[in-house]
């Protein structure tokens, strides 16, 4: 089996068409059946099933495809360090978040792995369960998200939970006082990020529901950043995280909650197994000292 076989097979389930793949892949339908019954082969195992108007995956085939795509986002992330290693010398670093973090101690974190010349800081925005997969496939070498996702190939650890605030429009009459959940729950709500779970909005929507209450979502959207935008312009109000706040957005104001304290964690991502490097040692101390900070009210 090589490389190219993998490129075709994904191809070729992506289209479910082998012309159309074919022409994608810029080489004649004979030889990519030949490629691709040459892989069924190999693999003892039928991927696909032929029909009058194209192409199905079996349920093998789906299976793997879900692998190759992990094989091949590992190389492209090996590639790609390998090409940044050569270009500057440095030890590659990535690292995955979710924006929320990004409002406390994470980017002082960042910045004291920048004084290392050494090292050349990568930073991808991604969800939770996104981190987990870029882990699996060596895209980052660790992940900060607010959801636990359980795989037996990456250990999380909860560095520490974080009160939930509600962002309110400006002079909305629950900014009088700290609004409890009860009234929160007949203001519409403008939850994030959007897609399928699990994310933040299952947990802030899990909040009402654990206590029968329920919440009309007038709007989902994909990120912070339009949520807030969103409460802004009166539609609606959000749960975020405390560290949010420190944003001070014009036209929103953030409440803490009435009710007993309701929190978030702030979760580290790791591959399961994997010996720290030099690299995850230091970025270990750091998230130590500036968790202790959080901890004993020294903020940034």
């Amino acid at each position: 089996m090589e490389l190219r076989h993998l490129r075709y097979f994904v191809v070729v389930a992506e289209e479910l068409n082998l012309t159309r793949a074919a022409e994608k892949l810029f080489i004649a339908q004979p030889p990519l059946t030949r490629q691709i019954k040459q892989l069924e082969e190999e693999l003892d195992v039928q991927l696909f099933i032929r029909k009058a108007r194209g192409l199905e995956l079996t349920q093998g085939g789906q299976y793997f495809l879900q692998q190759v795509h992990s094989i091949m986002d590992k190389l492209d992330a090996s590639i790609e360090g390998t090409r940044q290693v050569a270009q500057h010398r440095k030890t590659v670093f990535s690292i995955g978040f979710v924006p929320s973090v990004f409002y406390g101690q994470l980017p002082l974190m960042v910045r004291r792995l920048r004084r290392n010349k050494n090292l050349e800081i990568v930073l991808h925005e991604l969800k939770s369960q996104e981190q987990i997969d870029a882990l699996k496939s060596g895209k980052i070498d660790i992940g900060f998200g607010r959801i636990s996702i359980d795989d037996p190939d990456v250990e999380q650890e909860v560095l520490f939970n974080e009160p939930l605030i509600a962002a309110l429009p400006a002079d909305h009459p629950l900014t009088r006082q700290q609004p409890s959940m009860q009234q929160l729950a007949e203001v519409p709500m403008v939850t994030f990020p959007a897609g399928a779970g699990p994310n933040f909005s299952d947990v802030a929507l899990g909040l009402f529901h654990r206590r029968g209450l329920k919440v009309q979502v007038i709007q989902q959207v994909n990120d912070l950043q339009t949520a807030l935008s969103l409460v802004a312009s009166d539609m609606g109000f959000a749960l975020v995280p405390e560290q949010v706040k420190k944003l001070r957005r014009e036209g929103v104001d953030f409440m803490p909650v009435a009710d007993e304290q309701i929190t978030t964690p702030v979760i580290a991502s790791r591959r399961r197994g994997e010996n720290p490097n030099a690299v995850m040692r230091l970025v270990n101390t750091i998230l130590t000292e500036l968790v202790a900070n959080r901890l004993s009210g020294r903020y940034p």
